[in-house]
């Protein structure tokens, strides 16, 4: 395996305003994914909050660059292939998530 690029990564947990305990996996200077806030009353914070419920080694990381959101998400788990199946089926067959808004929490100089 040939490697083409290399990070220096930090991983901090970090607490917000609201008390949630968030991974925080810093690239570089104004340049970080912050793990998806499960206390956010929005869209993927409900989403979120239900996914950790039945698989909690599941992790959702919004990209932050130069304070603001860039849309890129990283999300990932070790899961078994019964799971990631049973995964997938349940969030194609749900539609409740459609109901909650996209609401984003405002990053201050983090």
């Amino acid at each position: 395996m040939e490697v083409l690029k290399s990070w220096d990564l930090k991983l901090d947990l970090v607490k917000t305003k609201s008390g949630a305990i968030l991974y925080k996996i810093t690239l570089g200077p104004k340049h970080f994914f912050l793990e998806q806030n499960y206390l956010k009353d929005s869209k993927y914070g409900i989403a979120y909050r239900k996914i950790k419920e039945k698989y909690p080694e599941f992790y959702m990381f919004w990209e932050i660059k130069d304070n603001q959101y860039t849309g890129r998400l990283l999300a990932g788990a070790i899961l078994e292939k019964k799971d990631i199946d049973e995964f997938i089926i349940g969030i194609l067959k749900s539609e409740e998530f459609k109901k909650h808004e996209d609401i984003r929490e405002e990053i201050e100089g983090v």
